[in-house]
This record gives C-alpha cells, sequence and structure tokens, in this order.
C-alpha cells in the first residue's frame, strides 16, 4: 500500500455498516462535488469491515460463515436451521413498501421506507418481497378478559374505566386524541422534521391540564402528556392495547405523535421469503464482488470490537479488543475515515477507554462534553423476543379443534407468484390482467369471496367453483395478527408455516413470536432463563447472547409462554396444557449488550434536528476540529427501529461528506432533517 492509498475502517457489520461499505463502493460522484472527488474509493486502497460479532454471511464458508443470521438487530431464526423451512424473526421482520412506479411516488406525502425499498431491487430480491400484513380484527387479552377490536362499542367497552368514554373504542384512540392537540392533518418528511423543533399545542385546553396551548412538544415527555390528556385509566388502556410498551414512555412528545401513525392508510407492510436477515447476506455478497471488480483490498474482520478511538496527526487512531477478551487491547490500527455503525450503549463502551486520560496530541472526539451531550438523546428501549415452532397452527380459526378465541388471521393476497402459478394451471388470461389492477394486485382481502368480486368486478364474468378453489389455494396468505395482552408476552406474532420449500413430502411447521414484549418485561423473562439450582455465573453486563445467536428456551419458560398463550387464546385461567409443547423454541435478549436496546426512540428537550446533523460527524461540536470519524446507525434517524433509519444516516454521511449521489432522489425525502 503507498501513501496515496486510502484506507477506510468501519466499525459494525450490522446495516449501517454494510449499508456503508457498499455504497462506498457502488456510489457515483456528484458532478457539483468534484472537490470531493479525492475521497472516493479507488484500485488498491483498502476498506476494512470489523464486527464483535460472527454473522453467517456465507453458509459453509470458512471465512464468512458464523453463529447466527446476520442482520444485527435483525435475526431471522429457522426451524432446526434449516433455510428452507419456516422461520420466525426474532428480531427486525420487515419493512414499508415504497411503490417507486406510482404516479407521486417522490412526492411528500408517498408512504414507504424508500431507501431500504431501493436496495431490495437494486439486489434483485424484488421477487423475494412478500406481502407481511396486520389484521383488522385484532385479538386482546387485557385485564382478564378475552375480546376482539371489532367487537369494542359502547355497549361492550373494553375493561378500564376510561373517561369520556375512551374504552367504547380502540385502544389507539388515545393516540389520536392527543395528536389532535398539534396536528390538523398528514405531513410530509420535510413537516414533519420542522414539527419536531417548532411544534407546540394548539387546542386551548381548560386549566386542570398541566399543558397548556402554546407548550412546545419538544419540552414534554410523552408518557406525562397521555396521563395528562387521557387521565390513569386512558393511559393504562392505551399502554396496554397499543402493543409497545415502549411507545408510552417519556420520549420526544412530537416525534411520538408521527411513530405512533405508524399504520396510516396506504401503508403497505413486506418482508422477505428468505427471511429480513436474508437482505444483509445479499449485501455482504454484493460487497465482496464490488471489492474485487474495483481492485479494492476488502478485509473483514469478525470477532473483533473496537476497542478506543482518538482523531491523531489527520487519522482515526484505534485500537480493538477481541470478542474472547473485550475488555483489554489486543491491537491498533490507524484509518482516513472511520464509522462508528453501532448503538449508542457500543459507542460508549468505546468512549470509557479513554474517557478517563489526557490526550495532549489527540482529539478524544467522542469525550467531548457536547458529544456525549448528543449521545444521550437517543433513549434506549430494551426488547425480548421469544419464537416457538409447532407441528399445527393450532391458533388458526381453521385448525382441527380451534381455541375459543382464535386469531383472526385469515387472508388472501394477490401477488406476481400468485398470478404465474395460475397462469400454469391455464387461467383465463383475462382474469390474469384483472388480478394485475391496482384494486386486486397486493390488496390484502379479508375474504376469499371478497377477493373474487373483486376479480369479477373487472372481468364481468363469474369464476368457476374450481377456479375459485385454485384462487384460494394460491392467494391464501395469512396475516401476522398481531394479538396483544397486558401479560408479559404482550404480543404474539403469527409466521405459520412461510417454509420456502412447499413440498407435500416436507414436515408442515408452523411458527409464532409468542412472545414480542419490550421495556420492563425482559426483566420478567431473563429471572426464567437459568432454571433451578443454578447460580448465575457470568455477569449481565458481559452476556453476549445477542452476538451469539438465538438460545433455546429452558423447560420453566416454556411452560410459563404456554400458560399466557392459553389465557390469550382459551381465556382467563386456562391450563398450559391447553397449548401444545413446541417443537423448538428460542429467544434473543437484546437488553443485552452490545446493544442493550432493540430500538431506540428520542428523548424530549433536544433538537433533534441539530443531534442528527452534527451527531454523524461529531467533530461539528468540537471547536477546531475536523475528524473523519462518522457515527451511522438507526439511533439518531428519523426512523428509529427500523432498518431505513440505518440506511438513511449512512446515506446522509456518504452523501454530504464523500460527495456520492443519493442513492434515491431526496428533494421530498430528507434522508436526514435538514437546516431549517
Amino acid at each position: 500500500m503507498t501513501d496515496k492509498n486510502k484506507h477506510y475502517s468501519i466499525f459494525g457489520a450490522g446495516a449501517a455498516g454494510l449499508y456503508t461499505a457498499w455504497r462506498l463502493l457502488n456510489g457515483k460522484l456528484d458532478p457539483n462535488k468534484k472537490g470531493l472527488a479525492s475521497k472516493q474509493l479507488r484500485r488498491g486502497d483498502v476498506l476494512e469491515l470489523y464486527d464483535w460479532g460472527r454473522y453467517d454471511f456465507v453458509k459453509g464458508s470458512k471465512l464468512y460463515s458464523g453463529t447466527r443470521s446476520a442482520g444485527a438487530r435483525v435475526c431471522t431464526w429457522f426451524y432446526q436451521n434449516d433455510p428452507q423451512s419456516s422461520y420466525v424473526e426474532l428480531g427486525g421482520m420487515r419493512y414499508s413498501y415504497w411503490n417507486s412506479k406510482a404516479k407521486d411516488a417522490n412526492g411528500g406525502l408517498a408512504p414507504g421506507h424508500r431507501v431500504v425499498t431501493k436496495v431490495i431491487s437494486m439486489l434483485g430480491l424484488d421477487e423475494l418481497s412478500v406481502p407481511f400484513n396486520v389484521t383488522n380484527d385484532q385479538l386482546f387479552y387485557l385485564r382478564s378478559r378475552n375480546f376482539y377490536l371489532n367487537e369494542i362499542s359502547s355497549n361492550d367497552p373494553a375493561p378500564y374505566a376510561a373517561s369520556g368514554f375512551g374504552a367504547s373504542t380502540t385502544p389507539d384512540q388515545g393516540f389520536s386524541i392527543v395528536e389532535n392537540l398539534a396536528v390538523s392533518g398528514p405531513m410530509t418528511r420535510k413537516q414533519w422534521c420542522e414539527f419536531y423543533a417548532t411544534g407546540t399545542i394548539t387546542a386551548r385546553l381548560p386549566d386542570t391540564c398541566v399543558f397548556q396551548q402554546g407548550d412546545r412538544l419538544e419540552d414534554i415527555g410523552y408518557w406525562n402528556l397521555l396521563y395528562d390528556q387521557l387521565g390513569s385509566e386512558g393511559y393504562e388502556y392505551a399502554a396496554d392495547g397499543n402493543g409497545y410498551s415502549s411507545n408510552v414512555i417519556n420520549t420526544h412528545a412530537g416525534v411520538s405523535f408521527n411513530i405512533n401513525n405508524e399504520f396510516t392508510p396506504g401503508t403497505q407492510y413486506r418482508t422477505l421469503s428468505i427471511g429480513y436477515s436474508g437482505m444483509f447476506s445479499k449485501l455482504f455478497d454484493a460487497i465482496l464482488a464490488l471489492a474485487k471488480k474495483k481492485g479494492i483490498t476488502f478485509r473483514y474482520h469478525p470477532d473483533t470490537r473496537l476497542h478506543s478511538i482518538l482523531w491523531k496527526g489527520g487519522k482515526a487512531a484505534f485500537t480493538y479488543a477481541s470478542r474472547k477478551h473485550p475488555n483489554h487491547a489486543a491491537g491498533h490500527g490507524e484509518a482516513d475515515a472511520a464509522w462508528l455503525a453501532m448503538p449508542p450503549a457500543a459507542i460508549d463502551l468505546v468512549a470509557q477507554a479513554t474517557r478517563y486520560q489526557r490526550h495532549p496530541k489527540a482529539t478524544d472526539v467522542l469525550n467531548e462534553e457536547r458529544v456525549s451531550l448528543y449521545l444521550e438523546s437517543a433513549i434506549l428501549q430494551p426488547s425480548y423476543k421469544i419464537g416457538m415452532f409447532f407441528d399445527h397452527a393450532w391458533w388458526a380459526p381453521d385448525a382441527e379443534n380451534p381455541a375459543p378465541y382464535p386469531a383472526k388471521i385469515t387472508g388472501y393476497e394477490v401477488t406476481p407468484h400468485v398470478i404465474a402459478a395460475l397462469a400454469t394451471k391455464k387461467f383465463p388470461p383475462k382474469v390474469l390482467h384483472a388480478m394485475a389492477s391496482e384494486t386486486v394486485d397486493y390488496v390484502p382481502f379479508e375474504t376469499l369471496e371478497a377477493l373474487v368480486a373483486a376479480i369479477e368486478a373487472i372481468t364481468e364474468t363469474p369464476l368457476t367453483i374450481a377456479q375459485t378453489k385454485q384462487l384460494g389455494a394460491a392467494a391464501r396468505r395469512d396475516t401476522i395478527g398481531p394479538s396483544v395482552t397486558n401479560s408479559p408476552i404482550r404480543m404474539v406474532v403469527y409466521f405459520g408455516n412461510n417454509a420456502r420449500d412447499q413440498d407435500p413430502k416436507r414436515k408442515k411447521v408452523y411458527g409464532i413470536l409468542a412472545s414480542y414484549d419490550d421495556e420492563d418485561n425482559t426483566a420478567f423473562w431473563r429471572e426464567l432463563e437459568l432454571g433451578p439450582k443454578k447460580q448465575r455465573e457470568k455477569p449481565v453486563s458481559q452476556d453476549l447472547q445477542p452476538l451469539e445467536g438465538p438460545r433455546a428456551v429452558p423447560e420453566r419458560m416454556t411452560k410459563m409462554l404456554r400458560r399466557m398463550l392459553a389465557e390469550l387464546h382459551y381465556g382467563p385461567n386456562s391450563s398450559y396444557t391447553a397449548v401444545p409443547k413446541p417443537l423448538e423454541a428460542a429467544y434473543m435478549d437484546w437488553s443485552l449488550p452490545p446493544f442493550n436496546a432493540g430500538y431506540h426512540e428520542w428523548a424530549p428537550h433536544f433538537d433533534i434536528g441539530d443531534v442528527q446533523r452534527k451527531i454523524r460527524k461529531p467533530s461539528q461540536l468540537v471547536p477546531k476540529v475536523d475528524a473523519e470519524i462518522f457515527i451511522v446507525g438507526e439511533a439518531f434517524s428519523n426512523d428509529q427501529a427500523w432498518v431505513e433509519g440505518a440506511y438513511c444516516t449512512a446515506e446522509s454521511v456518504l452523501n454530504d461528506f464523500f460527495g456520492i449521489v443519493p442513492i434515491i432522489d431526496d428533494k421530498e425525502y430528507p434522508f436526514i432533517c435538514p437546516e431549517r
């Protein structure tokens, strides 16, 4: 390597790290930013990717295989580790699809995660993108009562003494009541950014309320505002019924308005039929291919964490540690630019190594006061997920012996795969053409009758009995639920038999996310991990289970899960034996290091637009220092808890500091909040 060769180091091989490496290799220089041409990777340059874990990027490879599926806080878990079998997502699981071909695709109000959708397309994964819809009639088990969403009414309210007949409507209505204090209609991404900084309560409120007209939402905790407006019982109903405990804590109230608008009309959720982790394996494959094609030296360092980092002599000077001995530096290196593609908890571990030392000839960027302050703007939200596989879908409404309260998840949806399958059965071209119309294609239907009616409305010709049966078999795609309870399992997501190999000779296996919980519920499950007559031998602070991969659920935890699932589907005080013993069960505790959170959310009392712009290159907060050290990831994004947030922060760094042309039209879709 000559003195002119660049050396770039990325620390973290999750969504943000992989995306950064991929875009450094495939990005094009913006003609209007020729002054940054020298920062583009060229033949002979070195690109390094360090990661504390060892992800299974390439199965069977000595160099690139690992202990768990790729994706950091995305983790696809297959039954018996067979990628052709059914799977459950034990981390991030979906994305909001962006229809890039729609008339207003680049408009400010067009729904969808535009960068993730674009990446999936560029990686050639469009054919593997499948619906991941939610039910329209959710099952609840709240305060020892089982009921469905569509049963809630003034005559049969939910079991909460909420004021203003609040229990006579859906639990999410509480969020709408609070949002209506300041928001009058749909907003674009740019408008939300402005709202985060300047939004105020516009409604006139009685003097009995703590918060009043004109109060800035940036200065209000969401929990405080919910309690103030809904009262104790109204707050409890919203908290219990929405499923996410993290949605009702003291986050930035203005941001929470937007977050709790998640299921807005027009939003279409999808995942990948190979499992969501498949996107990251494909990204890694693309990185290897691009580096080889362009003559870039690519080095992958698994089981290696960033131990410390300083800016010294115009370089990022760092030390690294092994996974076996993560607290002790094992070596050192230098980089012309370094990316910390890691969550705040992991960044703080890096900062700790140099926090109590003087560095007269270097800048300790991470420990500068304003950098430390901005790093605290993201609230860590612990999460715990437990998956189970069964030999039959006992929770389904069409099970052989259905439970008294089955999950109403039956659904039908036409996709290109369905159309192709029916074409082989010699379906009439007129019918196939109708299925491809915008009123049918990718539109979820609750019943086969509704789907048939939509098709016949276009063709004006009835389907035969045989065609209806064939259509039903091909288009059946159940929703994921979820069902919601205030017990520690909180939410249950139904994955069913989603195996890629649907050979009739293959054993059918059905999966569920038996517990999707967060916040203090994680502690409930952790105490069931060890089992009887066992002492804790490893400090929780050193338990790296999220890097190792899914752990088998012990017998006591399994029994507790079965008991709570029985109450959800069979009624109060039902025996755990009502739920069959699972074929396999495993968990991921995302509250453990190095992530220490399943996701993040903005804290009040921060100008989050300024944080987004500055924290990605933290030396902007240090006078007279220009350090090529960058922070990327979902924690400091507009799309926290989503892969989209990780991709967008990484893209903004590459656009603004390396001159790379944006991956999509970002005029109405700013990757981070722009300057006001």
